[in-house]
């Protein structure tokens, strides 16, 4: 694989077409240390674009399952610390085996446990993608954020630059979601996608699962035929795809929210066993930041 091509340069509908299906060819297994609202929407969605979940966060297995794993999701969203000692240790032994490691830094900011422990994450692990909302990615970056709960409050205008701080502090990609999600490269660049809907945020754990949807496709980064290149590439097709999902489902036009997140989960099967024609190249442009 070649690091050197701008993410944009091969992002289009047959990239993610490829990659979707190569998901589905691999099964990649997705070891998810999650938080106790969501796991079984983590699990779902993981099984639906086609790879293999497994959720195994007690403190005596997570390293070794994480060991075997091809790609690591690590959400704080109810993390104690016992908890938080079983995502050191099993972020460190996907780090050993060359596994991607996601971290998805739920409500940082929100209380000192939750600075204490992602900071605590971020000094032992070395992760591929961090995914937050708006306020957690500001947050991260040292920026002033307002988080209430686990919710980002606030504007979301310059989070790009946020994002591209933290991607080059971390040398992870940062993938901010919001109105228009970010995807910031720590090789240089980000870039913003227009994709998805208002509806998928009438449920809870859409976030959570959008972390699960980028761990899946980050799983291909290590194989040596994998069509994305990169984990920008790999960042951009995962976010590009759970956005269409989200289109694909609210075009059902279900009757509320309950209706509406199955509908999601249906759209996300069928978006990766026939993804739309839309040219996501189209939806996608490089950011100027506003540093």
């Amino acid at each position: 694989m070649s690091d050197e091509r701008d993410p944009l340069d091969a992002f289009d509908a047959d990239l993610l077409r490829r990659t979707l299906a190569a998901v589905g060819e691999t099964g990649p297994l997705v070891h998810h240390l999650t938080n106790a609202v969501t796991t079984s929407e983590t699990a779902n969605v993981t099984l639906h674009w086609g790879g293999l979940p497994v959720m195994a966060d007690a403190p005596a297995e997570a390293g070794d399952m994480a060991a075997g794993a091809d790609a690591v999701v690590i959400n704080t969203g109810t993390a104690s610390r016992p908890d938080v000692d079983a995502m050191v240790d099993a972020g460190q032994r996907a780090n050993e085996a060359d596994a991607p490691v996601v971290l998805d830094p739920v409500g940082y900011g929100a209380t000192p446990h939750r600075v204490e422990s992602i900071g605590r994450l971020l000094d032992a692990v070395a992760f591929d993608v961090i995914k937050g909302n708006a306020g957690e990615i500001r947050g991260l970056a040292g920026e002033e954020a307002t988080v209430r709960g686990v919710e980002s409050v606030g504007e979301e205008s310059g989070v790009a630059a946020a994002a591209e701080a933290l991607a080059a502090e971390t040398g992870a990609v940062v993938v901010a979601s919001g109105t228009a999600d970010v995807v910031a490269d720590p090789d240089g660049g980000a870039y913003e996608l227009a994709v998805g809907h208002e509806r998928m945020g009438s449920f809870v754990g859409s976030g959570c699962m959008l972390a699960s949807t980028l761990g899946t496709v980050t799983a291909l980064t290590r194989g040596a035929d994998a069509p994305v290149a990169s984990t920008a590439e790999a960042a951009l097709v995962g976010t590009a795809a759970y956005g269409l999902a989200g289109e694909r489902a609210a075009k059902k036009d279900p009757d509320g929210p309950a209706s509406y997140r199955t509908a999601f989960m249906d759209a996300v099967a069928a978006t990766a066993a026939d993804p739309p024609e839309t040219d996501v190249a189209d939806r996608a442009s490089k950011v100027r930041s506003e540093k």
